[in-house]
């Protein structure tokens, strides 16, 4: 590449001058290519450890004039033909110019900016894309692609020196992080060492320190474990590998690739060597973390931070922390974790100002809201920027309607003991809140007709005013006078000062009253509901009479949701919870249904409307509870993980017994996934649902944790699971909750009971205040570094048992072992992948359908598949091997939809590598014949479809001859079809269509588990124009063969005697007898006068017209046979004669076959039939007339075929062509090599 001229003093230090003019050296490094010596090994030592930018360059350009000793470095290249390409233009374009200058001085100033003007013009399209990275790491980028083979695509996000402890030898070198690469590279004294490890691959990364080795990070996969050290931030290093690899897990996951952030904004001032990746890779972290912090919509994005202070009213004090300001949010987190949070939405901000500073209080910033409080913050350091951005995001905000958010929660607390909701007036403020946005909308569902549409279903079903009255309703108003007070002194609604005081009192329990305001509130899930009014309402209506199969599981579940408490034993709650799951399948259909979402819907439904609880739903699947609910329920997996991980920390003596016992896996998943609504009295786990709201999923581990841990004791004398099992059921059969004023609902678990003993009850306070005295320094953030840690894991392990369930799968059938299917299936993976971040488009990851069987969850298209079977295939053919590959994919490709899975893959690998002769000569057959064959390939639309009438019979296996199969179904399912629609009428035909309509499938799917053996006699004749491809294929395979001349004598030879054979064949075809019969027997037009009509004439002169190089090449070969051969063939391809009029009888037997052998020999002794030739549609001895008469339709080559029999005894007679096909390639080594070439 040109450079831009740069100065070189020494010329000669290191390098190697090549090749000289007056004005221009061309060098290259010592070391790079062949010899070099001790100096040669040092020199590129020396370019590895400094990073020197020769490594990516060796060649390079010097720009020097006579009498001048400085030298100017102007072009570079990593290749000799690339430096040359340079040399060549310089010495064809400047020497004769630069000789006509006298000045020195011109002559530089001249080749410089030639050079600026070449750059220039080369990067006029290239840079607005990559100007934002800097120049040291552009070259690092390129260096790193060069030395590891990545495409373009591959971007680097950044790089570090370090040593990789290869045994205890330490090697020290360049770590390169990809977006889908970890990459290592060292040179030292001769020994190279290069490391090219997926993200996807990763099992496990951890940072720690040993005796053997310093502070380093493991590297896991499944084969092996790498240590690298030495590095000058391994904190930065290790938190980007993180990043990375979370990155590849969530792609195994859910498909979600990597996509740049092309909106970031660009720094204020330009950082050094920080790649627009990294920056972004960081911005993604940040904003991660703010999200989880306040409890955030998943696509807010934090624009900064800045520390200040906070006046804060309830303590007069000014508390420091951080501000943070977003698109629609600003917030503030105090130092010290408990003192304070705010969150304030921007749609609530009426007035930002800028108070006096003084040195009590500089730079302070009032942010007024609608509901009448007023925020103080001091001590900002760029108070003038930070106004501006909060003014621009404020110009942004959608103005709305306005909504009195304080009489709005009022109306949320009115006195419960009112028997009776009070109609809301249309000019009432709260008509038009966004609480009750489903009221006014004019559609079936709302408040005067779905009374679930603007109340919970606990207000519908009102309790006896006895309770309210009694002990318990007198603690209840003592809740919400206790509420009512931290409202006026800290605030309602979302900007409440949230405070040590606020967890207190969740963990007091709140009231029924206010459950849902505040589960809205501490979840995030108001913010969402507010910015999305009519939302749900259009949800439901979309949705509405739609099936599939998250709404049957849904039908199936509904009456298993609480069916013990009222509300839920009734239709009107049922239809509640049915619409609520129903439009967040339809919201989400990735995740769609999973049981245990009935459960937490249906106690969402009774403190909620039903928008508020769809709100709440969408929070806990997406936000707090990150893939609980998908298929595979990997989220409450990794959060088992970190369990497990706590109980070794806090409850070391129990948990190795757990292990044992193997309960851990059990009780976690029910716990965690209903938050113990199933598994603890519904009075109590409510409770639990308090504080997850508040905490989230840390509150539910320190519980847990609590729960064994007051279990302890018992749980170590157990023996066994079901022991265990039935312990922790009645601990918590058994936790109460004496302050419920609600009537005690029947828990459906049976109280376990031992003996006689009366159960003790354990009081649900009294648990939760354990939980925060014993396990209260759990901390949010480090439960996310564990879920990181745990994911890694866990999705790795669901990847190794769909592996090995689809290598169960497909073993019975297939002639591979276990090891190499296995390995099969990584590579088979990996190419999918890579499709995905390669591809220019995301076509493949859309390809992906969680919901599917494994086998069917990975597939690729042709150009994976070619890419594939160049580098594994035992038919190695040249150049050829791509229109091999593509004939085989549309062979294995049964569904004709472009796409093949693992199965058919390996399937069709497997018919090359095992079984005999006979087999693999079979699938070779079948590649030259439709549909593996395209009609394009033969350039004869005519011959292509001689088949279609071909009578054969149906096969199932893969290789079968498709075409013929499907046209002989169709034919029957027609008349079938017919038939019924006569007998049956309309009603019939509508059967198909119904989902329920189970039996047809299972009979399909019977019909495929037969098993039906395929004879050789089943496979279709073969035409001349198919033939003289497959004799193609066979020359091109044996073209880098050590037998090569052998095996080309052998299929001359054997492609001769077919030839002959074929024509043979012709003279005892009685064909006019045998067209008058299908004419008779079909009722078709005579084939043959269809071709000898005008229309098929004008034709057949067309196509010769079209294919005038092909015509030329045909006349060339045949000029290269012997004269007699020639003679025969051009009077074949005459087509004047047939039968007994062929010239071709006025040769004997003999003396034919000797011709034909004879020039068959000659030829291929004298090499003039080269595999080349064969590529470019050059034909074969003793058939380039026939094969000219086939491309242009001849009738002769419609009459001349041969079998698979004829072929397979003709190939038995060669001893070079049967040792050929029955010689054993080792799969594994194959599969070796081609895991080393990363693309």
């Amino acid at each position: 590449m040109w450079l831009g001229p740069e100065e070189v003093l020494l010329a000669g230090a290191l390098w190697v001058t090549e090749r000289a003019n007056p004005f221009f050296l061309l060098q290259r490094r010592r070391g790079h290519g062949k010899g070099g010596g001790l100096t040669g090994l040092l020199v590129g030592t020396l370019d590895v450890v400094l990073d020197s930018s020769a490594r990516v360059a060796p060649y390079r350009i010097l720009h020097q004039t006579q009498d001048s000793q400085v030298y100017w470095a102007v072009a570079c290249g990593s290749s000799r033909k690339e430096i040359t390409k340079h040399w060549e233009w310089l010495e064809n374009n400047l020497l004769q110019t630069l000789s006509i200058f006298d000045n020195e001085e011109d002559i530089t100033t001249f080749v410089k900016g030639k050079i600026h003007g070449i750059i220039a013009e080369e990067n006029k399209n290239e840079q607005p894309q990559s100007e934002e990275d800097p120049g040291k790491f552009k070259e690092a980028e390129l260096k790193m692609r060069k030395q590891f083979g990545m495409p373009e695509v591959e971007k680097l996000v950044n790089y570090y020196s370090c040593s990789y402890w290869k045994g205890r030898v330490p090697r020290q070198g360049w770590l390169y992080l990809t977006v889908n690469h970890l990459c290592f590279y060292s040179f030292l004294l001769g020994k190279e060492v290069t490391l090219v490890i997926q993200w996807v691959d990763v099992t496990q990364l951890e940072k720690n320190a040993t005796l053997l080795f310093p502070e380093c990070i493991k590297v896991s996969t499944r084969d092996s474990e790498l240590y690298f050290s030495m590095f000058l931030n391994i904190n930065e290093t290790f938190k980007l590998m993180e990043q990375l690899a979370n990155i590849a897990m969530r792609q195994l996951l859910d498909n979600e690739s990597f996509l740049q952030d092309k909106s970031l904004p660009k720094p204020r001032r330009p950082l050094k060597n920080i790649s627009a990746l990294k920056r972004d890779l960081d911005a993604r972290a940040k904003n991660e973390c703010y999200r989880a912090t306040f409890r955030l919509p998943k696509d807010e994005c934090l624009d900064g931070h800045t520390d200040c202070t906070l006046w804060t009213p309830f303590n007069k004090m000014h508390i420091p922390g951080q501000m943070f300001v977003s698109n629609n949010y600003i917030c503030f987190a105090s130092r010290a974790e408990e003192a304070c949070h705010l969150i304030i939405p921007l749609r609530e901000v009426t007035i930002v100002e800028k108070a006096d500073s003084s040195s009590v209080l500089p730079s302070p910033l009032s942010i007024s809201t609608k509901s009448k409080m007023t925020f103080l913050f001091a001590n900002l350091k760029d108070r003038d920027f930070l106004v501006q951005r909060i003014s621009d995001f404020l110009q942004r905000t959608p103005s709305k309607k306005p909504c009195s958010i304080d009489r709005e929660w009022k109306w949320n607390v009115a006195d419960p003991s009112s028997e009776e909701v009070p109609e809301l007036p249309s000019s009432s403020p709260l008509a038009v809140s966004p609480t009750s946005a489903l009221s006014h909308q004019p559609v079936s569902f709302c408040a005067g007709q779905v009374p679930t549409a603007s109340q919970g279903l606990l207000k519908l079903f009102r309790r006896d005013a006895e309770e309210l009255s009694g002990p318990k309703g007198a603690k209840e108003k003592m809740k919400e006078e206790s509420w009512n007070i931290h409202f006026f002194e800290y605030g309602r609604g979302m900007c409440m000062y949230r405070t040590a005081k606020t967890r207190e009192l969740v963990q007091k329990g709140i009231p029924e009253n206010l459950r849902g305001e505040l589960w809205l509130l501490f979840s995030g899930a108001w913010n969402e509901m507010v910015t999305h009014p009519g939302y749900y309402t259009d949800l439901v209506e979309k949705s509405m009479g739609r099936y599939n199969l998250a709404t049957e599981e849904i039908e199936r579940d509904l009456h298993r949701s609480m069916p013990e408490h009222p509300a839920f034993q009734n239709e009107l709650g049922i239809a509640a919870l049915r619409r609520v799951l129903t439009a967040y399948a339809f919201r989400n259909p990735t995740i769609g249904y999973c049981q245990a979402m009935n459960i937490v819907t249906s106690v969402l439904l009774l403190y909620c409307n039903e928008e508020e609880a769809f709100w709440l739903l969408v929070a806990l699947c997406e936000r707090m509870l990150p893939d609980y609910y998908n298929t595979r329920v990997v989220g409450a997996l990794v959060d088992q993980g970190i369990f497990e991980e706590l109980t070794r920390e806090y409850l070391p003596q129990l948990s190795e017994k757990m292990q044992d016992l193997g309960v851990i896996s059990t009780i976690s998943l029910s716990w965690f996934l209903t938050l113990f609504l199933s598994v603890m009295p519904f009075e109590s786990a409510v409770v639990i649902v308090d504080c997850f709201f508040y905490e989230g999923i840390k509150f539910i581990l320190q519980v847990s944790l609590a729960i064994l841990d007051a279990n302890m004791e018992k749980l170590l004398q157990c023996c066994d699971e079901g022991e265990a099992m039935t312990i922790l059921g009645r601990y918590l059969d058994n936790v109460v909750n004496r302050q419920s004023v609600s009537p005690p609902i029947p828990h459906l678990h049976a109280l376990l009971t031992s003996g006689d003993d009366p159960p003790l009850e354990i009081d649900i306070f009294e648990l939760i205040k354990t939980s925060y005295e014993k396990f209260s320094n759990l901390k949010a953030d480090d439960i996310e570094q564990m879920r990181f840690k745990q994911r890694l894991k866990v999705i790795q392990s669901l990847e190794d048992t769909a592996k090995k369930s689809v290598v169960r799968a497909v073993s019975g059938d297939i002639g591979f072992s276990m090891e190499e299917l296995e390995e099969l299936y990584v590579v088979f993976k990996a190419k999918y992948l890579m499709s995905c971040y390669w591809g220019n488009n995301r076509a493949a990851a859309a390809r992906r359908d969680q919901s599917l069987p494994y086998l069917e969850q990975y597939r690729i298209d042709m150009e994976q598949f070619k890419e594939l079977f160049i580098s594994l295939t035992p038919w190695a053919c040249g150049a050829h091997t791509p229109v091999l590959a593509g004939r085989l994919f549309r062979l294995l490709d049964e569904n004709r939809d472009s796409l093949i899975n693992f199965k058919e893959f390996v399937t069709g690998m497997s018919g090359m590598y095992h079984g005999d002769l006979t087999e693999k000569l079979k699938v070779l057959y079948k590649l030259h014949l439709p549909p593996a064959l395209n009609p394009e390939e033969t350039e004869s639309a005519l011959e292509a479809t001689s088949y279609f009438t071909e009578d054969v019979t149906t096969e199932v296996s893969p290789f079968v001859s498709e075409l013929d199969i499907c046209l002989h179904c169709e034919s029957q399912e027609t008349q079938e079809d017919k038939g019924r629609r006569n007998e049956n009428g309309p009603e019939k035909e509508e059967k198909g269509t119904s989902p329920q309509d189970y039996r047809y499938y299972l009979r399909m799917w019977a019909k495929e588990k037969e098993s039906k053996k395929e004879t050789i006699k089943d496979l279709p004749k073969m035409s001349q124009e198919q033939f003289i491809e497959l004799c193609k294929t066979l020359y091109n395979m044996f073209s880098e063969d050590p037998v090569e001349q052998e095996l080309y004598h052998a299929i001359a030879t054997v492609a001769s005697l077919l030839l002959r054979i074929g024509e043979v064949g012709k003279k005892f075809s009685n064909r006019p007898a045998r067209k008058s019969e299908d004419c008779k027997a079909n009722n078709i037009q005579d084939p043959v006068s269809e071709e000898e009509s005008p229309t098929s004439e004008q034709s057949q002169n067309s196509a010769v017209e079209q294919q005038p190089q092909a015509d030329h090449e045909d006349k060339a070969s045949v000029d290269a046979l012997p004269e007699k051969i020639q003679q025969e063939n051009h009077t074949l391809g005459d087509g004047s004669g047939e039968g007994q009029g062929s010239p071709l009888q006025l040769l004997s037997d003999d003396e034919t076959k000797d011709d034909m052998s004879m020039s068959s020999y000659s030829m291929v002794s004298t090499g003039s039939l080269q595999c080349e030739d064969i590529a470019d549609d050059t034909v074969l001895v003793g058939c380039e007339g026939s094969s000219g008469a086939a491309r242009y339709g001849s009738t002769i080559d419609t009459d001349w075929s041969i079998s698979f029999e004829q072929i397979l005894a003709s190939m038995l007679t060669e001893t070079a062509l049967v040792n050929y096909f029955e010689k054993k390639v080792n799969v594994l080594q194959k599969i070796k090599d081609q895991k080393k070439v990363p693309g």
